[in-house]
């Protein structure tokens, strides 16, 4: 997947569509991602030793197919490029603008 945790993502269909979030959880089995506040549901859950009971909100995994990666630089979504750094490692970059996504 081109998709890691902590990207910043903008869902492009659904019922969150337009919606800005850091991807929570990557998984990469099932294609799916948790983006922060996007695709919200509703649990009832059962009073435990461990925690309170009651009605929390929590977010939903959606397919990696209905999001792209937000650039911070062009202020759009945009498709990525792998490329090769001199130390020979690859790096994602925007292929609109030509930015490093991947900054440490």
């Amino acid at each position: 997947m081109r998709i890691k945790k902590d990207d910043l993502v903008i869902v492009l269909s659904g019922k969150d569509k337009g919606k800005k979030g850091k991807v929570l959880r990557v998984i990469p089995d099932e294609d799916k991602i948790v983006v922060q506040n996007v695709s919200m549901v509703k649990r009832h859950t059962r009073q435990s030793k461990k925690s309170k009971g009651g009605i929390v909100s929590q977010e939903n995994p959606i397919f990696a197919g209905k999001v792209m990666i937000y650039c911070p630089n062009c202020k759009e979504p945009v498709r990525i490029k792998a490329k090769i750094l001199s130390n020979k490692e690859k790096s994602r970059v925007c292929a609109r603008c030509g930015e490093e996504l991947d900054k440490k």
